[in-house]
């Protein structure tokens, strides 16, 4: 079973919650968090109740000060567990909402969508397998969006922006294995 604990303080100190699923306000819980430690599983955690804002994903292991190593504020207000998975990864990129335009299907990491697809941009996509982290940038950099199976139509309603330069959040994708690297096939 997953765990994870939150401290109010770095380096684990002050007072903490102990969490073992999915938790969608932590506010009363903790007024802050600057450190946590991941015992068992693998976590999203977000800056904002009900798994919305930005995400950061961790994996087992200990962050003493992890809110400035993510360059994360202190306002840690709700985290999921990442299901363990040993199965097979693929999902679907769609060109514009409700899977509309051009498909095209992932199976493996990729380290810039844009490039080896030639799309200008993804606006939809049906997560039919595994659990996938996206990124904002190339090479697995920036900030992430966690997507587990399920159908997502419109990415901007869910609250993702379109960069000024034009191009979409999700510039690269990761399968995750949980075994603490990526799944080729």
């Amino acid at each position: 079973m997953s765990r994870i604990i939150f401290y109010e303080d770095r380096n684990f100190q002050g007072r903490s919650y102990e969490c073992m699923s999915d938790c969608p306000d932590m506010s009363s819980y903790l007024s802050r968090c600057h450190s946590c430690r991941v015992e068992r599983g693998c976590f999203m955690v977000y800056d904002r109740t009900n798994y919305m804002g930005n995400q950061y994903f961790l994996r087992r292991g200990e962050y003493a000060d992890y809110m400035s190593m993510l360059g994360m504020s202190d306002n840690i207000r709700s985290c999921r567990m990442i299901p363990m998975y040993r199965g097979s990864f693929r999902m679907r990129i769609y060109e514009r909402e409700n899977f509309q335009g051009h498909m095209h299907e992932l199976r493996e990491d990729c380290e810039n969508i844009m490039d080896r697809y030639s799309m200008s941009s993804f606006m939809s996509c049906n997560v039919m397998e595994g659990h996938w982290l996206m990124y904002e940038q190339p090479n697995f950099r920036g900030r992430m969006m966690y997507m587990g199976p399920g159908e997502y139509r419109n990415f901007m309603s869910m609250g993702w922006k379109v960069s000024l330069a034009g191009e979409d959040f999700h510039q690269s994708c990761f399968c995750e294995s949980h075994q603490g690297k990526a799944l080729t096939v």
